[in-house]
């Protein structure tokens, strides 16, 4: 179907270890979609299925209505871009450097104009000239959402799909909320399209459209916040004690932990 990113029976086995069992899913084009789900749930796993990077043992997954294996490297390049919990560097690189690695699959004449936004918008314009490697953890995950956003950029907005695995793990509080203010903000437009793993509950509540809570490798629940994030839902899947309640400025739920 043309506009979404499906998945039809999706498995995957390793080995002896079934990662993925038979999930079907849809995302929709300019949505926010958060996978949750405990340790060991599936979802960095899911997420590299998604994006062509681990091939499936059974099912598919099709971006506009085509099979993600019949897509050409290139074509699907200019679709979608990943950002990785981790990513390490072998030689030295200035930031600019890296986040104009992100325009291979583009022609190179607009890589300047491209990486001088995009700076400006992530605010890695402040971390211009420096050595990526001398960056702190919180600052290499910024270059390396500019780095993703510069991938899908086209005519002056990023256009496609863009899947972060934990992307506010090692951001401080400013930086998280600016990153997933600026996702919600892009995707608001209606052309990009955002699937981000995050374990902080509250942050997928305020910020995603629809939740994904993967348990073992299935799906055992998907929804909006309200529908996903319930009180019932979250112990028995995350074997914790907790408790559920209403954001006091926004119509969300939030989940905190019992002493």
């Amino acid at each position: 179907m043309s506009g979404l990113l499906t998945t039809e029976n999706l498995s995957l086995k390793i080995g002896h270890r079934l990662l993925l069992d038979n999930i079907n899913l849809q995302l929709k084009p300019g949505d926010v979609v958060a996978l949750i789900g405990p340790n060991g749930a599936g979802k960095s796993t899911l997420l590299r299925t998604l994006t062509g990077f681990q091939p499936p043992s059974s099912g598919h997954v099709a971006l506009n209505g085509k099979n993600l294996a019949n897509w050409p490297s290139e074509a699907l390049s200019r679709q979608r871009a990943v950002m990785r919990q981790q990513s390490t560097m072998a030689f030295s690189w200035s930031v600019e450097e890296v986040i104009a690695m992100g325009r291979a699959p583009w022609p190179s004449e607009s890589t300047d104009n491209v990486v001088s936004q995009v700076m400006l918008l992530t605010g890695c314009d402040a971390l211009k000239g420096r050595d990526f490697c001398q960056l702190s953890g919180g600052e290499q995950q910024r270059v390396q959402l500019a780095r993703a956003l510069v991938q899908l950029w086209h005519d002056d907005i990023p256009r496609g799909w863009l899947f972060l695995d934990e992307p506010t793990s090692a951001l401080d509080l400013y930086h998280q909320q600016h990153l997933l203010r600026l996702l919600k903000r892009l995707a608001a437009m209606g052309e990009l399209s955002v699937c981000v793993v995050l374990h902080d509950l509250n942050l997928a509540a305020l910020w995603a459209d629809s939740i994904v809570l993967l348990h073992q490798g299935r799906v055992v629940a998907n929804g909006t916040p309200d529908q996903v994030l319930e009180e019932h839902t979250l112990q028995r899947w995350y074997q914790a004690d907790l408790r559920v309640f209403r954001h006091p400025e926004h119509p969300v739920p939030q989940v905190g932990l019992r002493q």
